[in-house]
């Protein structure tokens, strides 16, 4: 058994490239981001993170804000994992949600509310969300009914993204800070944590919508992406 969260802490500690923590920044801020619409492409991610510039492909331009926010998650990455073993608490999601948002034309909206939760009603899809005045309230209802107890599997973790989702308690940027809080909670539990593909998003959006009814579709799509992280881990580890 390979300690995921001692070899990712050591391999940032030490800033070492081409391993388990440099591949996990890299394709976890591109596919969360892609998920969410980011026109920056996988290898211009790489690029961003190994060089801290960006190039444009065949002439297309690309968003200011999605440089920004791709940027900002290198930096989430890190705070989560300096605040991993640490219990989720309203204070810790808003501060991840500023590392996000910070610096993005978002934050010259006083509506917007970066860094706290929203000031605006917003929706999933079709689907209703949390009023904004209630989002204090029903967030610290999730925390304790997850706290309940001390016993952890990664059926739990999942629910307490689909209520998190559900809640919708940011005016944007939820999708993203949800993925990164299941990782966390994997992280901290022992559980070989996961990445969600864009290229399995509609699996993923799928299992989302249909939780209340099936919860299979939306746990399968995470043991799929479970099993696809281990093999990475195997690869970094070989040897050790």
């Amino acid at each position: 058994m390979i300690d995921i969260l001692k070899l990712l802490l050591e391999e940032k500690e030490m800033n070492y490239k081409g391993g388990l923590y440099h591949e996990t920044q890299i394709r976890l801020a591109y596919n969360s981001n892609k998920i969410e619409g980011s026109s920056i492409t996988e290898e211009q991610t790489r690029f961003m993170y190994e060089t801290s510039s960006i190039f444009p492909e065949n002439g297309d331009s690309i968003k200011t804000n999605d440089i920004v926010e791709m940027n900002n998650h290198f930096f989430l990455f890190n705070k989560m994992l300096d605040t991993v073993n640490q219990n989720l608490s309203h204070e810790i999601i808003k501060e991840y949600h500023f590392i996000l948002k910070r610096g993005t034309s978002d934050e010259r909206k006083d509506w917007f509310a970066v860094g706290d939760y929203k000031k605006l009603p917003n929706t999933v899809g079709v689907t209703e969300t949390s009023e904004p005045e209630n989002v204090t309230e029903d967030m610290q209802k999730l925390f304790d009914s997850y706290y309940k107890n001390n016993d952890c599997d990664i059926k739990k973790i999942i629910d307490f993204h689909v209520k998190f989702e559900k809640i919708h308690p940011f005016q944007d940027g939820n999708g993203r800070i949800g993925r990164l809080i299941m990782f966390k909670e994997c992280l901290k539990n022992n559980i070989a944590p996961f990445i969600i593909q864009d290229k399995n998003k509609a699996f993923y959006y799928r299992g989302l919508q249909e939780y209340p009814r099936e919860k299979n579709f939306l746990r399968e799509t995470c043991l799929h992406e479970q099993d696809v992280y281990v093999e990475r881990v195997k690869y970094f580890t070989r040897g050790i």
